[in-house]
């Protein structure tokens, strides 16, 4: 019994620390070009620093076959991509500075794009 206790205990930090403590490192753009890979649920890098009043291009390398990795999504910016197997490059316009979200379509696969 108490060995299932301290498993469950064990089981609730990891799920707290995936969930809400663990920060992911940031990638930095020199050249506002990044390629991103959309692999198992997670898109990698996920934390992308890029320069404002640029234009970025992504390069979303899809390996990921579930139907969540289909589409990238850039709400604030009101942009919305279909994401085929493969190499798929997509352009934003130029940014302002601030932090702008991409996600898959219902929030699973998640990033940040920060823009300075």
């Amino acid at each position: 019994m108490l060995m299932i206790n301290l498993l469950g205990a064990v089981l609730i930090v990891a799920i707290i620390y995936w969930f809400w403590l663990y920060k992911p490192k940031q990638i930095h753009s020199n050249d506002n070009t990044q390629t991103i890979v959309v692999n198992n649920g997670v898109y990698q890098p996920s934390h992308i620093k890029v320069a404002a009043n640029k234009k970025v291009t992504f390069t979303f390398d899809r390996k990921d076959s579930a139907p969540c990795a289909e589409t990238v999504v850039f709400p604030q910016l009101d942009v919305s991509e279909s994401l085929a197997m493969g190499s798929n490059k997509i352009t934003l316009p130029e940014l302002k500075t601030g932090e702008y979200d991409f996600h898959c379509q219902m929030k699973m696969y998640k990033g940040k794009l920060i823009a300075e």
